[in-house]
């Protein structure tokens, strides 16, 4: 019986006052996708991280086909054929596909000199080969996910991986794009790589996995095959419940409009989209899901309602104030609240106390603010009442934001963005890269604020929730909003069609 393409024997990893994995073992046949699945502080990304190199583990052995190799850094992991393409991309937006592609393996000529048309000449033939096409002297600031995605597992395929790990990679795909995605997975094992598959999506689980090995509490709890179990028993096995699944609730939408875009029209430059002509109108207790392909507009959109950019025509109005003009902290004064898109670049300070990450976008509002000093106590009291109302389980409010799971990091900032009782939430990606058991408790706290009148812009590549928990969906498609839909009649398929601008709808 030939030795399998990955083996970890007893890996442990101890971290203060945590066992971040316990005695963990895994075995990934050669040519097969293993999907590993458990809830955010499960250890599924430590464990990762030790394969890749990047964490050395305290305990444990790592074999490749079979032979022992200690893995004390990424170069190691490459050197043994394993690749690893993060659920935050690591591109370098102001370089093009080939460059990202070469960068820290460039080919040298004859001359000393990079040789551009050999990497050129590779990067197509591994695209052809395995039918992932991507320009290589496109920039990458101007590409759609699904292709930065493709960049990714073309650079990791270019430095010879035979083993690709893949965080997440479906977190920010629409559906078309997850069935690309899951095709070229299977033609990769198909050609004899291995593929570990890291997902919350038990459904793509499901479809594309030959094994799954299920994680909690830092320990492998049950090996399977997808012929033998379901969603729900997965999800079971992962949180110790059934998988949730958002449902409209019966909500009295109040006539008065929190929120008003009239007539707004932005200037794009280099690779953001113009915004052209919005009109949209968000009412108290209301929410409005925002669907789009990424790089649509709806970071634009955002940026604008927020005050970090400005139109160029149009009005932004929060009830009956103009506040287009206005700074963000009026705009925070007057009731907004904002949960970013990506936690760790504009969260959180992955190195600061989680007391101190309450503080964030508050600093000159009550209870934080005292006249012109920061009121610690008042910080620390209130972030004490985040982490139990929002069950961020971490041993206290003086570790590191970087200490805690996705998940935990996650619930932090929805708290903290609920405690200022707001009367608009700007809810962008609020459940990305979450665990089924965070992403009940997030919706169910945006059920909450919503029941208590609270306007809500909610702009998610989920479509599952957005039709789950919105009571209007509008599509945004380079900078339009071109069409709006009743959740309760289109279906994820339809959904995405239009987003893409295809007739089907």
């Amino acid at each position: 019986m030939p030795a399998p393409a990955i083996e970890l024997r007893d890996i442990t990893k101890r971290y203060p006052g945590v066992v971040a994995n316990q005695d963990v073992g895994l075995r990934v046949e050669s040519g097969t996708t293993h999907a590993v699945i458990g809830e955010n502080g499960a250890g599924k990304s430590t464990l990762m991280n030790i394969l890749y190199g990047m964490v050395v583990p305290d305990e444990g052995e790592i074999l490749v086909d079979g032979t022992s190799i200690p893995m004390s850094s990424p170069a190691d992991a490459i050197a043994a054929g394993i690749g690893m393409v993060h659920q935050h991309f690591k591109l370098a937006d102001n370089l093009t596909v080939l460059e990202n592609v070469i960068l820290g393996d460039e080919p040298i000529g004859r001359v000393g000199r990079i040789d551009f048309e050999k990497a050129r000449s590779r990067i197509a033939t591994l695209g052809d080969h395995y039918r992932i096409p991507i320009d290589p002297d496109a920039l990458v600031a101007d590409l759609t996910v699904g292709n930065r995605q493709r960049v990714e597992i073309i650079k990791v395929l270019y430095r010879g991986a035979r083993v690709l790990i893949l965080d997440e990679p479906t977190s920010v795909l629409v559906p078309q794009e997850v069935d690309e995605l899951l095709k070229n997975l299977r033609r990769l094992t198909r050609e004899g790589l291995t593929v570990i598959f890291i997902s919350h999506k038990l459904d793509e689980v499901l479809e594309v996995a030959d094994e799954i090995t299920v994680m909690r509490h830092g320990r492998t709890v049950a090996s399977t095959v997808p012929a033998e179990i379901t969603s729900r028993r997965l999800a079971q096995l992962m949180v110790g419940s059934e998988l949730p699944t958002p449902e409209p609730r019966t909500v009295e939408i109040r006539p008065e409009v929190a929120l008003r875009l009239e007539s707004l029209s932005t200037r794009g430059t280099g690779h953001e989209t113009s915004l052209s002509d919005i009109d949209l109108s968000v009412r108290c207790g209301e929410i409005v899901g925002v669907a789009g392909v990424e790089g649509n507009g709806q970071a634009e959109l955002i940026e604008t309602i927020l005050g970090l950019s400005h139109p160029v025509s149009g009005r932004v109005l929060f009830g009956d104030e103009d506040v287009t003009r206005s700074t963000t902290s009026v705009r925070r004064g007057l009731g907004l609240a904002y949960i970013p898109q990506d936690r760790h670049r504009e969260g959180l300070l992955l190195d600061a106390a989680l007391w101190e990450n309450r503080i964030l976008g508050h600093q000159m509002h009550p209870p934080i603010n005292r006249g012109v000093w920061i009121d610690r106590k008042a910080a620390r009291e209130d972030t004490e009442t985040i982490v139990a109302q929002s069950d961020v389980r971490t041993p206290g409010i003086d570790v590191l934001a970087s200490a805690l799971s996705g998940g935990n990091q996650q619930k932090l900032i929805v708290g903290r963005e609920m405690a200022g009782n707001p009367k608009v939430l700007i809810a962008a990606h609020p459940t990305r890269g979450v665990d089924v058991g965070a992403q009940a408790a997030i919706w169910t706290r945006l059920s909450e604020v919503r029941r208590a009148g609270v306007a809500i812009l909610l702009v998610s590549a989920d479509l599952e929730e957005l039709i789950g928990i919105s009571d209007r969906i509008v599509v945004i498609l380079r900078g339009r909003l071109v069409g709006e839909f009743d959740p309760s009649t289109i279906g994820p398929q339809d959904l995405g069609a239009a987003m893409t601008g295809a007739d089907t709808v």
